[in-house]
Formats: structure tokens, C-alpha cells, sequence
């Protein structure tokens, strides 16, 4: 993976990040370098600044276009402010007065930008217990009670992120998509203090029936999909929800507690951690994860299941992929990308079309 700060891995994966995103509209190339060289490394003040810079400017550009009613260029730099201001909210800690405002503006600006497409989104709301999981439905165009993938997160994904790749590469392949953000997510958390769970089949079955009943959709040919973290919580939706036709794992995560196991309690993420699975201290958190994994849970899988995993993945190891797939028992495929050739970092971050094979193999199951 490229490192554009040379000493910073998680840095440099946030540049890389958003520039595979800007081949989908959330971002400009070299909008996102010259926002980068402005960052002072290690300063997240400079990184949230600097990034929220960016997004504010390009809701300006935004603003003036659509006074001028030139659509598109308003809707481009509404997309693109979304993602930017994603960005800069990233590293902001729970309890920092900033993060639900940031967080609202990033989701203003995203759908403003999405009602001005030729094919607009539907906001949706998915009840869930005593709440609801916010998200959107893309409908693939001209395809009536055709495929469906709902499709969840990461740890520190959202839903509006999900448009950025993930929506136009299914639609362009005729098949619908209903990004979610679940507990843990976006503004199931932020707005709903909805934590994560280990037992995210809960929310896995909310939202296929909430789907099959108020989506024009084909309740027989829906797949399942998450990344990053996601990889335990596909996993596990798919083990307890059998009417799931396809199960694709974006980025194994057989054990989300040894990928903690190697990280430290001041890791920049851990408080975020603490914030998503409702824990008080890293000692609780630590205690939680022992249940987050998919022992005597993979196996139960009966749906044909994709695995796709990074060589040089720094963040969740190989082994993951090996396990997880080493336990399956229904059909499987498995897709290393080696460390010799780009696309072998987490989920793909530095060549998402390694991953086109996944959403190929999506279409050939969900047609039948």
C-alpha cells in the first residue's frame, strides 16, 4: 500500500482510502493530496481541520453551482463534501462536541448531493428494537423485483461511505443495494446509542424482513455483504439467517479480539472502540471481544460464501481468511490478494478492482 506519511500506517490508509473512493465521486485526487500535505502528522486537530477545510470548500463550490442551477457540478461537490467531511470526523473522540455535528453535515451534504442523481436513493429507516437502523436503498435501474444486497460496514464505516463504490458497482451489475448502518454504525450510534453486539444476526434478520416487505426486491435472491469488521458480522448474520441466498465477505474477521490482542489501550481507535461496542474501559471492551468470533459459528453457514482477503493485511491478519474459510462447510471460495501486486491491503483499499471479482460472483449467484 502506498504510504503517503511515511512513519504513519493508519494515516496514510485514510489518504489511500479516500482516493479509492474518488474513482466513485467522494473525492478529487488532487483535492485529497493537497488537503494531505497541509496535515501535520500526528496533530489530529490539523487532521480533522484540514479535512473539514476541504469538505466546507467544496459546499461552497456546491452552493454556487446550484445557484446557478448547474446540477451536476452542485452534485459533485455535494458528493464530494460528504466524503471529506467523513474524513475529518474520523478520528474524533466520543466525547468531543464536534462529532455529531460533523457527522450531521457529512449526511446533509451526502443527500443533498444523492437526490440530485438520475437515480436518487431512498432514505430508510429499519425498525430495531426499541429504535431504528438508518440507511438507503438503491434501487438498480430499470429492474423490477430483481437481486438485492444489503450490505454493513465496519467498525468506523457509515452508510453514506457505502454509495462510494460499493451501490454503483452493484447497480451497474443489476442487482439493487441496501446499505445499513447497524449497531455500532454511523447513525445507529452517533444519533440512536445503538452499540455493536456480537450477535449481529439480530440485526442481520431485522433487516432482511424489513427489506422483503417494504422494497421492491426479490425476497429470494438477496445476499448478504460487510467489510472490514464486517467480515465476523456477514459471518454470523448468514450462520442464523439460512434465507440469505449469498454470503460475501469483504475482509475475513474470524477472532475480533486477537486483532485487539495485538494492539495497545492508547491505539488511536481504542476509545472509538469502547464508544461502538458500549464499553467504560479496554479492560471491559477486552471482555466483550472474547465473544466477538466465529467458533462453532462459521461451520452453520449453509448459503454459498466469497471470501476476499489482503496478503498484506495490517490490520486484520491472513489467518482470519484461513480460518474462517477452513471452517466453512457450505459452497466456498477464498481470493488472497498477494503482497506482490496492489490490492493486498485491507479490503482493498489500494485497487478496489481486485475486488470485482467478488461482486461478479454476487451477480452469477443472485441470477439464479
Amino acid at each position: 500500500m502506498f504510504h503517503y506519511f511515511n512513519d504513519n500506517y493508519m494515516w496514510s490508509y485514510q489518504v489511500v482510502r479516500i482516493m479509492s473512493q474518488a474513482h466513485f465521486g467522494g473525492g478529487e485526487v488532487n483535492e485529497i493530496l493537497e488537503t494531505a500535505s497541509r496535515i501535520k502528522v500526528g496533530d489530529y486537530e490539523s487532521f480533522y481541520e484540514e479535512w473539514l477545510r476541504t469538505g466546507s470548500r467544496s459546499l461552497a463550490a456546491a452552493g454556487e453551482a446550484l445557484d446557478q442551477e448547474k446540477i451536476e457540478t452542485a452534485r459533485s461537490a455535494y458528493l464530494r463534501a460528504s466524503n471529506y467531511i467523513r474524513t475529518a470526523e474520523f478520528f474524533l473522540q466520543p466525547d468531543d462536541p464536534r462529532l455529531v455535528e460533523t457527522y450531521l453535515k457529512g449526511v446533509n451534504a451526502f443527500r443533498t448531493g444523492a437526490d440530485m442523481l438520475d437515480n436518487p436513493p431512498q432514505t430508510i429507516q429499519i425498525p430495531f428494537e426499541d429504535s431504528h437502523l438508518p440507511g438507503y436503498f438503491f434501487p438498480a435501474p430499470g429492474v423490477k423485483e430483481g437481486p438485492a444486497v444489503i450490505m454493513f460496514g465496519g467498525l468506523d464505516s457509515t452508510a453514506e461511505e457505502l454509495y462510494y463504490g460499493h451501490a454503483q458497482l452493484l447497480n451497474e451489475r443489476g442487482i439493487s443495494f441496501v446499505a445499513v448502518d447497524g449497531p455500532g454504525q454511523g447513525g445507529a450510534l452517533r444519533l440512536n446509542n445503538i452499540h455493536s453486539r456480537f450477535d449481529y444476526e439480530v440485526a442481520g434478520t431485522a433487516a432482511y424482513e424489513w427489506v422483503i416487505k417494504n422494497l421492491d426486491v426479490d425476497s429470494a435472491r438477496i445476499g448478504i455483504m460487510a467489510i472490514s469488521m464486517g467480515g465476523y458480522m456477514a459471518a454470523r448474520m448468514a450462520a442464523f439467517e439460512p434465507r440469505f441466498k449469498a454470503c460475501a465477505i469483504w475482509g475475513a474477521v474470524y477472532d475480533y479480539n486477537s486483532v485487539w490482542a495485538r494492539r495497545p489501550d492508547n491505539h488511536p481507535l481504542a476509545r472509538i472502540l469502547q464508544h461502538v461496542i458500549g464499553a467504560e474501559s479496554m479492560d471491559v471492551a477486552r471482555e466483550k471481544l472474547n465473544s466477538f468470533n466465529l467458533r462453532g459459528v462459521a461451520e452453520k453457514i449453509s448459503m454459498p460464501t466469497y471470501i476476499i482477503h489482503g496478503e498484506d493485511d495490517r490490520q486484520v491478519s491472513i489467518e482470519n481468511a484461513y480460518h474462517t474459510y477452513n471452517d466453512l462447510t457450505c459452497p466456498r471460495w477464498l481470493k488472497i490478494v498477494p503482497t506482490s501486486r496492489s490490492g493486498s491491503a485491507h479490503c482493498q483499499v489500494d485497487n478496489i478492482t481486485e475486488a470485482y471479482s467478488l461482486l461478479d460472483w454476487l451477480k452469477e449467484q443472485l441470477s439464479k
